[in-house]
C-alpha cells in the first residue's frame, strides 16, 4: 500500500474525499436558519416592493407574508380559476391582473403612463361558476382601469397543469401568474411577480352596488417553520458517507491488489518443491 501507485490514489482520495466533507458542511449551514423571521412577521402588511422584486421567486419564510400593491386592473383580464377549496367548499376563484402603478387622476389604460410590471390576484371566492363570470363580468365593467389598493397574502405559482384528458384546455384549474400570462392583454415587454396575492378583502377597489358578489378567500397566518431543515441535513449526511466511501474505496483497491500478490507468491513457493 505504500508503493507510489496506491500512495497517488490515497492523495486522491483524500482531495475527493475533502470536496464531499466541503459540501455536507455547505447542506448543513443551509439546513439551519441562524436568523428566523419573528413570531406574527407574516402578519405585518408590508409594501410590495420591499418584500419581492419582480421575476424572483418567493422564499420560503415570506410565503403567506401580508403585503400591500397598489395599481390598476387591467381591462378584459379578470379571469375564472376553477376548482377552488374555501373552508372545505369546491368554488371558483376570480382573478385580476394588477398593473403595478401609482394613482394618477389622468390615467387611461392605454396611455401606457404606468409600470410595465403587473401582478396576479385571487380576488375574491364564488360557489358557482356563473356567480364567479357575473362578478368578472362586474369587475371588467367597474374596476377596469380604475386605481386599486389590495392587501393580501403573497403565494407561490402552483405552477401551470396539463388538464384531464377531455376536459375543456381553457378551463384553468392552478393559480399561476405563468399560465395567466398566456391570456392576459398588453404583456408586451411586462415585467411579472412570480408569485401571486390572495387578496383578504373581495371588494378589488371598487364600491358595494358595483354587483361584485364574491366572498373572500380563506387564508390563515402560516404556522412558524421548523428552523431546521430537515432534507438538507440528510443530504449534509450522505455527503459524508460518500467521503467515507472514498477511502473505503481506496482500502478495498488497494488490499486486493495486495492479497492478489500474496496469492501469486504462495502459489511460486509451492511450485518450487513441486518442479525439483
Amino acid at each position: 500500500m505504500l508503493r507510489p501507485r496506491w500512495l497517488a490514489l490515497l492523495a486522491l482520495s483524500l482531495l475527493v474525499a475533502a470536496a464531499f466533507a466541503w459540501l455536507g458542511q455547505w447542506q448543513l449551514d443551509r439546513a439551519i436558519d441562524t436568523d428566523p423571521p419573528p413570531p406574527g412577521a407574516t402578519e405585518e402588511v408590508q409594501p410590495l416592493a420591499e418584500v419581492i422584486e419582480p421575476g424572483a421567486y418567493l422564499p420560503e419564510p415570506l410565503v403567506g407574508q401580508q403585503v400591500e400593491a397598489g395599481g390598476f386592473w387591467v381591462p378584459g383580464d379578470f379571469v375564472v380559476i376553477d376548482s377552488r377549496y374555501n373552508d372545505g367548499v369546491e368554488g371558483y376563484w376570480v382573478t385580476g391582473q394588477l398593473r403595478i402603478g401609482e394613482p394618477d387622476p389622468g390615467f387611461t389604460p392605454e396611455d401606457g403612463s404606468i409600470e410595465p410590471t403587473s401582478l396576479a390576484v385571487a380576488i375574491g371566492w364564488a360557489p358557482t361558476r356563473a356567480d364567479a363570470e357575473a362578478a368578472a363580468s362586474a369587475l371588467d365593467e367597474h374596476a377596469a382601469g380604475a386605481y386599486a389598493s389590495v392587501t393580501g397574502r403573497l403565494i407561490s405559482d402552483e405552477g401551470p397543469g396539463l388538464p384531464p384528458a377531455g376536459a375543456d384546455p381553457h378551463v384553468m384549474t392552478r393559480m399561476s401568474p405563468a399560465a395567466l400570462l398566456g391570456v392576459w392583454h398588453d404583456i408586451e415587454g411586462l415585467d411579472v411577480y412570480r408569485p401571486y396575492l390572495a387578496a383578504l378583502a373581495p371588494d378589488a377597489g371598487v364600491a358595494p352596488q358595483a354587483g361584485v358578489d364574491l366572498d373572500p378567500i380563506a387564508s390563515w397566518a402560516p404556522e412558524a417553520a421548523s428552523p431546521v431543515n430537515w432534507l438538507n441535513v440528510f443530504y449534509a449526511i450522505e455527503w459524508v458517507v460518500f467521503a467515507g466511501f472514498a477511502f473505503y474505496l481506496w482500502y478495498r483497491l488497494a488490499r486486493d491488489a495486495w492479497e492478489k500478490e500474496l496469492e501469486e507468491l504462495e502459489d511460486a513457493e509451492d511450485a518450487e518443491p513441486a518442479a525439483s
